[in-house]
């Protein structure tokens, strides 16, 4: 069995913080992004030496250091520097954002063209366009960030022209980045195959980011995909149950969180029955009452509006799409840890609650304990799913 041991090595550092990161979460249902840079340090120095032992190929690293780049300069000007962990927000100042914008838009340019072995004409208008974009997005966040302080200045199209930019950009990232790769593919004296594992991390990472953006998918939970694609690519050793074809690590983590997170809502439903909860069948499985007057000690979002007239209190369970709405705009949604860090701005609905008697909530298992199963899973074994559909496909 062969070891790739850069990916050994980085495997390490990844699992350690997972678990670190499943204790936060669990905690206080947050991981500082500040927690996760050790690991990407470890990773992206491993990754970058398994590619130079297999390719010996610069301008294939650096691209890979392209995407690194651009995804964290995103997350900075989307999060104000990430003010949210204190150690990072000395970090965050405006006149930096221009620098930081210098090393993002350097490193494509040393990718494919100063180190590609010949000059390709395709790539240079791809390159204008990604200049383009993050230069006009960077050039909003220095004179401040749309949709928010400048909104009383601008008129009212002009905000909500502001806001879909700066909400949709980051797909026009992800479109060059995997376009620039499908071309560095084919080109003759360039990439070649590994040209797919940059399309595979574009795609895959871009996916969940922008899903976090769009409130969802949580933030750590995509940023632990995000981060396990970008340090631990491929399989450092060949599982149990055999590499699956694109051998993308975190691709196989991901199947294995899903089919791990499968059993939570049965074994929600089964207590439900067993402790004779009654609700629409949906919400059986993914949800449960709590007390009213101790909603705030639960986690989980509330399932049900509340309306009170003339002393009477009426309730709905909030449809399916109404809820995807609401995730994706964020407004309207009651979280009890919101209830219990605020409450001075919820005293209308805890005393609603409180009138209610229960109260359903959803299920708050932090998706981050799947992700960790699903690494140690996909480690010792490989794709679940995979495996499954070749033995009932007989290839087994």
């Amino acid at each position: 069995m062969e070891l790739l041991y850069p990916m050994a090595i980085s495997a390490v550092a990844v699992f350690a913080t997972l678990i670190y990161a499943s204790f936060l979460d669990i905690r206080d249902r947050r991981v500082p992004f500040v927690y996760w840079l050790p690991m990407l340090g470890v990773g992206i120095v491993c990754t970058s030496y398994l590619l130079w032992q297999t390719t010996a190929n610069i301008s294939l690293i650096t691209g890979y250091l392209a995407v690194v780049v651009c995804f964290l300069y995103a997350d900075y000007l989307d999060n104000h520097g990430r003010t949210d962990s204190p150690c990072l927000t000395r970090y965050y100042k405006k006149s930096l954002i221009f620098y930081y914008l210098a090393i993002v838009l350097i490193l494509p340019i040393i990718s494919w063209f100063v180190f590609a072995s010949s000059l390709n004409i395709q790539l240079i208008p791809w390159y204008i366009m990604f200049t383009g974009i993050l230069t006009y997005i960077s050039y909003l966040e220095f004179k401040g960030r749309p949709g928010q302080e400048n909104r009383r200045n601008n008129t009212r199209a002009d905000s909500n022209i502001q806001e879909i930019i700066n909400r949709w950009y980051f797909v026009l990232i992800i479109m060059i980045f995997s376009i620039t790769s499908v071309i560095m593919l084919f080109s003759h004296g360039s990439w070649g195959s590994p040209a797919l594992l940059i399309l595979l991390l574009s795609v895959f990472c871009g996916v969940f980011y922008i899903f976090a953006r769009m409130h969802l998918f949580g933030g750590a939970d995509a940023w632990a995909l995000i981060f396990i694609s970008f340090c631990i690519p491929t399989f450092p050793f060949t599982p149990l149950l055999g590499t699956p074809p694109l051998g993308f690590l975190s691709f196989s983590v991901l199947i294995n969180a899903l089919l791990l997170n499968l059993a939570a809502p049965l074994v929600i439903f089964i207590i439900n029955i067993i402790r004779g909860n009654r609700a629409p069948l949906m919400y059986m499985f993914f949800g449960f009452p709590v007390n009213g007057d101790r909603i705030q000690n639960s986690w989980g979002f509330v399932m049900e509006d509340f309306e009170e007239r003339k002393g009477i209190v009426s309730r709905k369970f909030i449809g399916f799409w109404d809820s995807i709405k609401r995730m994706y705009t964020d407004e309207d949604r009651v979280y009890t840890k919101d209830l219990r860090e605020h409450p001075e701005e919820f005293q209308k609905e805890l005393a609603i609650y409180k009138k209610a008697g229960t109260v359903w909530i959803s299920y708050a298992v932090p998706f981050m304990i799947p992700i960790t199963a699903g690494l140690i899973t996909a480690l010792v074994f490989g794709d679940v799913l995979f495996a499954i559909m070749k033995i009932v496909g007989g290839g087994m």
